[in-house]
């Protein structure tokens, strides 16, 4: 996700062994007998538009209704030169303290939303060096939950913020270094590249080739091939028959229009999905969620309201899981939940419970929004 001039304007302004991971996630757990505190984007540019025409590329299910999710994020959107940190976590904490206090965070995303995914970022920074000890234990804490965990390769800032890979030299022993941790874990899933719109969809679609290639260990269902562009149309990718058998994820913003209706944000939606609604998951969705709007109530006049219910009315009318951006960015006006309470003890709070509404609507739950 970015959040640059566009956003402004539109604002007007401004592993341990087993034994011992299941026990620190039982302290953990035990820990959060408190109760929640309830409380009642992304690049100036506007992504490509123009998908291809769809054509059957294999489907590992046939919906993908089981990801329930929300992305966790670092404060700067997950573009960085440097390790990443999690809202609520820091790079000076071992893998215990990091694993008791995400295993607190991970209960919030369950307990407050009813979230069974979260997506995590990774860089080479986070995982080649010393910290990557520390950053498992938020990878495993969350699969210790039975969380399903989508890792994926977020790019750099400053002029590396272009939509290539980075550094081909780094990226490949960071991958090295996830798939051979992770590759026996069915709760953990790999995206190889977040938002790769420094490429063609077909230059995109080779590199998702190659990364399958090299690791052909990983189960084809294991893996989330990023949409072609901003990740947002699937079309290209899911046409390529190089990558049967995989997820598909796209991204879908209301901030990409500056007002649209209901029914067409319904089509904008659809158009990029095509005819491969049963392979893809929507990971990053998201709207304001600290400055008091009302999802649950119909307002035509409104872009982001019709956006949220239109998205969301649309994933459950597709069968399409969905993971919101995001769960938690501190300082983010699209954020669902905020940290409260002894930051060494971290709980949240969800920010808009009418957004929390869409959300469990959008996974099949729920009510429909009223007149």
């Amino acid at each position: 996700m970015r959040k640059g001039k566009l956003m402004r304007n539109i604002l007007g302004g401004t592993r341990p062994s087993p034994r011992l991971r299941a026990a620190l996630v039982a302290l953990a757990i035990a820990a959060t007998s408190g109760t929640a505190v309830a409380a009642s984007p992304a690049s100036a540019s506007t992504p490509a538009s123009a998908p291809v025409a769809a054509l059957a590329g294999g489907a590992p299910s046939k919906d993908t209704t089981q990801f329930k999710g929300v992305n966790w994020a670092d404060p700067r959107d997950n573009f960085a030169d440097d390790l990443l940190q999690l809202s609520g976590l820091s790079t000076s904490e071992n893998y215990a303290r990091t694993y008791s206090k995400a295993s607190r965070i991970i209960s919030a995303f369950r307990a407050n939303l009813g979230a069974n995914t979260v997506r995590l970022p990774i860089n080479p920074y986070t995982v080649n060096g010393s910290y990557w000890k520390s950053y498992r234990a938020v990878v495993d804490a969350a699969s210790d939950q039975g969380f399903k965990v989508i890792v994926s390769y977020w790019e750099g800032t400053g002029t590396q913020k272009d939509g290539f890979i980075d550094d081909t030299a780094t990226f490949w022993p960071m991958w090295d270094r996830v798939v051979k941790t992770y590759k026996k874990d069915k709760h953990v899933y790999f995206e190889p590249m977040n938002e790769p719109h420094g490429y063609t969809d077909t230059e995109w679609a080779d590199i998702a080739a190659k990364w399958l290639a090299r690791y052909r260990s990983v189960p084809r269902n294991q893996v989330f091939v990023s949409g072609a562009g901003y990740n947002d149309h699937v079309t290209s990718v899911c046409a390529d028959p190089r990558l049967k058998g995989t997820y598909l994820s796209l991204h879908h913003y209301g901030f990409w229009k500056e007002y649209a209706t209901y029914d067409q944000w319904v089509a904008d939606l659809k158009v990029r999905i095509g005819d491969c609604a049963g392979r893809t998951v929507a990971d990053e969705f998201g709207a304001f969620m600290t400055t008091g709007l009302d999802y649950n109530k119909k307002t035509p006049d409104n872009n982001f309201i019709n956006f949220m219910q239109a998205v969301t009315d649309t994933f459950r009318e597709l069968k399409m899981g969905s993971v919101y951006w995001p769960g938690l960015r501190t300082d983010d006006m699209y954020s669902i939940q905020k940290l409260v309470g002894d930051p060494n003890r971290p709980w949240l709070a969800t920010t808009n419970q009418s957004g929390a509404d869409r959300l469990a609507w959008g996974w099949g739950r729920g009510r429909p929004v009223k007149g």
